[in-house]
């Protein structure tokens, strides 16, 4: 079968990509297959593609890839193809492609799960407080539910080092610190070195997201999370990163000419201490540390924003609102400083 007339998206081959579906899950597709590339996801490139009929999603990596462990195919469908049989929603995998002659690059298919990704206050606004309520509770109730899962009997054990995770993390985000520097960045060594100096303990390895936040899922028309996206940063870690990363994006509040969207501002988004304390109450855990984890996280994007910044400088961002993100550094790193001198 091949495609419509309406072309193929960038990097699938929607011809190419129909034959291998035909030979590996035949019947599956019944007709022309078209797609169109969804908005989203912070690398990793997602299709909607359907047939007329069904509709699948497939998952490959950014166009002109060079370090093919950074966007690991297999790595991805692995930890979604283990946790689809437990209580965290993510949709069902199909198919996993490591032959770069189909599309141009290793790929996978998995179900579509229809639902929303509210990315911004006013989406949310527009849905009401109380519902804003029940999605944003939902969203701490599915972490929850995550740290819950035992990695040895789902079959990952092995998908990551969790013995000095924390410090490890410490020492990556440094060097991509180191990479990215062109300017002086009053506080970020500071922010660094206070870290290193008061690593907590870490709970007991869980699967962790990496990068977990209320856009990075799927919200039903019942309010509940339908589908958890994005999980190409996933490892066996602290959990308390998760949390420390929801805390940060929770508190984040309109910056005027800032591109980073938020949600805090919307009528009936609890606050993050609510959240915090739901995840305890569900989880168990002591989350007397929480501080550290959150002021990590600032240091994390901080560290990720001055990256683009740097890139901007060099000529190798192409969009709006790239010129505005140099400014932002400077909040994450005294919101980071300020998080742990509270803790």
């Amino acid at each position: 079968m091949s495609s419509t007339s309406r072309g193929n998206p960038p990097g699938l081959d929607l011809d190419r990509l129909s034959a291998h579906l035909e030979r590996e899950l035949p019947g599956l597709v019944r007709g022309p297959l078209t797609a169109e590339l969804i908005e989203g996801g912070r690398s990793n490139l997602t299709y909607a593609v359907t047939d007329g009929t069904a509709r699948w999603v497939v998952r490959r990596p950014p166009l002109g890839h060079v370090l093919a462990t950074a966007h690991d195919m297999r790595r991805e469908h692995r930890v979604v193809s283990a946790l689809h049989p437990t209580a965290v929603p993510v949709p069902r995998t199909l198919l996993l492609c490591e032959d770069e002659d189909v599309v141009g690059a290793p790929f996978y298919v998995m179900e579509f799960v229809p639902g929303t990704p509210y990315r911004t206050a006013d989406e949310l606004a527009a849905i009401g407080p109380e519902r804003t309520r029940r999605v944003v509770l939902g969203l701490a109730d599915t972490l929850v539910a995550l740290h819950a899962v035992d990695p040895e009997a789902v079959g990952l054990g092995d998908f990551g080092r969790p013995d000095g995770f924390l410090e490890r993390q410490l020492r990556r985000w440094g060097k991509q610190l180191d990479a990215s520097r062109s300017r002086d960045l009053p506080g970020i060594d500071e922010l660094h070195a206070a870290l290193a100096g008061a690593l907590p303990a870490s709970p007991a390895p869980t699967v962790v997201h990496g990068d977990y936040r209320l856009d990075n899922v799927l919200v039903g028309a019942d309010d509940t999370v339908r589908a958890v996206l994005d999980w190409e940063m996933s490892t066996l870690g602290d959990p308390l990163t998760d949390l420390g990363l929801l805390v940060m994006y929770s508190e984040q509040r309109p910056v005027p000419g800032s591109p980073i969207a938020t949600t805090r501002d919307a009528p009936g988004h609890p606050d993050p201490a609510e959240l915090v304390e739901r995840y305890a109450a569900g989880s168990g855990r002591d989350v007397s540390a929480l501080p550290w984890y959150t002021a990590f996280a600032y240091f994390k994007l901080a560290v990720i924003l001055e990256g683009i910044h740097y890139r901007y400088t060099l000529g190798q961002t192409v969009g709006a609102g790239f010129d505005r993100i140099g400014a932002l550094v400077p909040l994450f790193i005294d919101n980071g400083l300020t998080t742990l001198r509270k803790g």
